[in-house]
């Protein structure tokens, strides 16, 4: 029994040592270029920069549509797609250029159409998906809306 444990540790050991060869001559070295050519385009991101982040309409009366537009600037170092754009109410409709590529240093627009619903102070969150570090931005827009017709109309109180 000792013979046999004492002949595999030999031969386990000898088969180890013997295949050992250098690992650094099996490195290719245009594939470490290419790789470090993708990690530092890996780096590069694409940075949304709105003009504004927040619209009020003010004071406007139910059922009045509404628009206003969010400009934004690519400040980052790679191209910018915007692949989605969803608002928190089905009243608040966003328009954008989607999966359109824009290179740094340009600028694009969101157009965000408001259909006047609610009442009172409304305020509504369009969230913007792309391929920024964060993933995604929150705009907001806001109106107080009067009652249709409504005789003297409410004024919101300033906080």
């Amino acid at each position: 029994m000792k013979r046999t444990v004492i002949t595999l540790s030999l031969v386990s050991a000898l088969a180890l040592f013997s295949c050992k060869e250098k690992a650094s001559t099996k490195i290719n070295a245009e594939n470490v270029e290419v790789a470090a050519e993708r990690d530092t385009a890996a780096k590069s991101l694409p940075v949304m920069s709105f003009d504004k982040s927040e619209h009020d309409f003010g004071t406007i009366e139910q059922g009045a549509p509404q628009e206003t537009i969010f400009s934004f600037t690519n400040t980052g170092d790679a191209p910018l797609i915007i692949t989605d754009a969803k608002s928190s109410c089905g009243c608040t409709v966003p328009e954008f250029p989607k999966n359109t590529p824009i290179a740094p240093g340009e600028t694009g627009q969101m157009l965000v159409k408001f259909n006047g619903s609610g009442q009172n102070q409304v305020t509504k969150t369009i969230t913007v998906t792309a391929n920024t570090a964060k993933g995604s931005e929150i705009l907001r827009i806001q109106a107080f809306v009067n009652p249709k017709g409504a005789q003297g109309a409410a004024i919101p109180l300033k906080k």
